[in-house]
């Protein structure tokens, strides 16, 4: 399941069970729509760990990252991942992606409360 939502300055992301046939092309469309967010938005991505993304799918993703790096850099004021077994090394990975400040959380409360430090409020 894909659901992509932004409300105020906070955009979130979720792909969590039941995963779908779908969810790849959701996911994917996804991406698209948080690069084209406006400036100054907090990104809360809740990724249910379970389902992976095809050879394509990897590729698109990787072409996203690329493509989006700078929006992302200029307009995201940070990005919080939630996901079961989330540790520092995937905070280190995607920090190669982003010069944001990027945290990996195991729960939503604590995700919430980063952002909550980078202008996401209700």
């Amino acid at each position: 399941m894909i659901l992509f939502e932004q409300q105020g300055a906070l955009a979130t992301l979720r792909f969590q069970p039941p995963y779908a046939p779908d969810d790849e092309r959701d996911y994917l469309e996804a991406l698209h729509r948080i690069g084209d967010c406006p400036s100054g938005f907090v990104l809360l991505a809740v990724l249910g760990g379970g389902a992976s993304l095809s050879r394509e799918g990897e590729r698109a993703q990787a072409l996203w990252f690329k493509a989006t790096r700078d929006h992302i850099n200029g307009n995201c004021r940070a990005i919080a991942m939630v996901r079961p077994g989330a540790n520092g090394r995937m905070t280190e990975i995607f920090s190669r992606l982003w010069n944001i400040p990027l945290g990996s959380f195991t729960d939503e409360q604590s995700a919430m409360d980063f952002l909550a430090q980078h202008g996401a409020g209700p």
